[in-house]
């Protein structure tokens, strides 16, 4: 049997009643969102379960949000008895990923993705920035695209390394702009303009690092218990020291998803169980290697058929 990696979902993937089915059957899964309640000193709750969605998706709502989901749904996988070798997080998803590991507690996490949300807000004014996913055209080419705007309209750079065929750019919105054109010329097949509040994962947001960097200093962070594949290297962390470091940097740099995917597939894992709403992440593995086993969980029929995966794995191992 192969390795397993809990993968986590990042801003994007919340909906209006995320978590609310489990929650309402399971007492583990309700004792999470309170504590996120407690700890954030409002009813992020209300938000997850009834919306609106415009404030959900607000990014220092939506980041709580979805970390709460995560680890809510973990438990149910942890009662299961089900376990990863590994874990990762796209984005936001990093901190889920961490919990997971036991790096960071969950309140630490919950308390520190509301103040990221809210550095990441104020750090470009609405409108300034945007961003832009490129389908279609090789790393070299969009990178050459997005230098040559950077010079002749202001900063863009890639933001996530998705999956074949998928970069995601952001900076400002001029340079997101010429740059988009740049590379329909250089041959890209689509570019889709993305619904965002800023330019995440891109050189504007350095002013939101040095407040994050404040405020990861002032939360408890341990050797994680299993590593955890980086989004700025897709290196494995695991030590204390380097965990907060990775965590600023990434802010501002890409996400090395897909060759995130590639090193967990390299260190033994095929079976990757994508933990919270959604399941955008078991798309994109897909497209990193067919081969690979994705089950997302995010629901009790979801959850079911995780256990009966395990189940089965065990008693053709037995």
């Amino acid at each position: 049997m192969g390795k397993v990696a809990f993968v986590f979902p990042g801003q994007g993937s919340q909906i209006v009643g995320m978590a609310q089915e489990l929650a309402s059957e399971y007492k583990e899964v309700q004792a999470v969102i309170d504590q996120a309640d407690e700890k954030l000193g409002y009813k992020l709750s209300s938000l997850m379960f009834e919306g609106p969605q415009e404030e959900l998706t607000l990014t220092y709502n939506a980041q709580p949000a979805l970390l709460t989901s995560s680890i809510a749904i973990l438990q149910l996988l942890k009662q299961a008895g089900i376990t990863a070798d590994y874990t990762a997080g796209h984005s936001l998803g990093e901190y889920s990923a961490l919990v997971a590991a036991e790096a960071i507690s969950f309140e630490d996490a919950v308390y520190t993705v509301h103040m990221r949300g809210k550095y990441m807000e104020e750090a470009v004014p609405a409108g300034v920035g945007s961003m832009a996913a490129v389908l279609g055209l090789e790393e070299g080419l969009l990178k050459e695209a997005c230098e040559e705007a950077s010079v002749e309209a202001g900063s863009v750079q890639l933001a996530n390394l998705n999956c074949p065929g998928q970069i995601v750019i952001s900076g400002s919105a001029q340079g997101v702009s010429l740059a988009s054109e740049k590379a329909k010329e250089k041959g890209a097949k689509r570019v889709i303009p993305l619904v965002v509040s800023g330019p995440f994962h891109s050189s504007l947001m350095k002013p939101a690092a040095s407040k994050l960097e404040d405020t990861l200093a002032s939360i408890s962070i341990n050797d994680s218990t299993v590593p955890v594949i980086a989004n700025v290297d897709a290196n494995e962390m695991k030590r204390s020291s380097e965990i907060p470091v990775k965590l600023v940097e990434q802010l501002y740099s890409p996400v090395r998803w897909e060759q995130s995917v590639e090193k967990l597939i390299d260190l033994g894992v095929d079976t990757f169980i994508e933990v919270g709403p959604g399941k955008v992440l078991s798309g994109l593995i897909k497209k990193v290697n067919r081969r690979a086993t994705t089950i997302p969980v995010y629901d009790k029929e979801t959850l079911q058929k995780a256990i009966d995966h395990f189940k089965g794995e065990e008693s053709t191992n037995a």
